[in-house]
């Protein structure tokens, strides 16, 4: 027989089929993809300076999916804001400050850098968004208020700690994570030196 009229070989149904196909996204799932992808781009570039069209790329994904989901910039921008600060409560908590609270909030900034930059760095240089940022850094004020109440007796001291505190974590913690997150282990004992520092300065010389 000529070789080109063999007969075609036929594919093994055993090993054949239809090709496969990627798993479908529930809609809470997709919400997450497009939360983390657009968190990456407004970290990156800033709220003015990213499109839609830049979210949707870094997701893997139409803007028609993205509409589906979230209809402006500025909506997303504030779900995305809001994630943050619903891990960071869950994680750290809302009513109490510990020395375990200085773990936790290094914990989320270790597994969510792009979201923790965006709130505590980002969002207060947003006029659209800095409402939201001073809502929440003026919600930790409050709890360092109550506790440091406990032990620093001058209330205008303790006020100016209370003020302070917060924001010497939160840059420490940025700091660490600019020198690319070294010795993550000694991390919380680092930022707890520094607030000890503050915490030293607002009590009264000893006599």
């Amino acid at each position: 027989m000529p070789i080109d009229s063999q007969p075609a070989r036929q594919p093994d149904p055993a090993t054949s089929g239809p090709p496969a196909r990627a798993r479908r996204l529930g809609r809470a799932e997709r919400r997450e993809q497009i939360l983390t992808a657009a968190t990456q781009a407004f970290a990156r570039s800033g709220f003015a300076a990213t499109s839609l069209d830049d979210i949707a790329a870094e997701a893997g994904i139409s803007r028609v999916i993205l509409y589906r989901h979230f209809d402006s910039k500025s909506g997303l921008y504030r779900a995305v804001l809001d994630r943050v600060c619903a891990r960071l409560v869950a994680t750290v908590g809302e009513r109490d400050f510990t020395a375990a609270s200085v773990d936790a909030l290094v914990g989320v900034a270790a597994e969510d850098p792009a979201g923790f930059r965006l709130l505590f760095q980002h969002a207060a240089r947003e006029p659209e968004f800095r409402a939201e940022a001073d809502q929440f850094h003026a919600g930790m004020v409050a709890v360092a208020r109550r506790e440091l109440a406990r032990t620093i007796r001058d209330k205008a001291w303790a006020t100016w700690a209370a003020h302070l505190a917060p924001t010497v974590a939160i840059e420490a913690i940025i700091a660490w994570l600019d020198a690319g997150q070294p010795d993550p282990d000694q991390a919380p004992e680092r930022v707890r030196q520094a607030l000890s520092g503050v915490l030293q300065a607002a009590q009264p010389p000893a006599r």
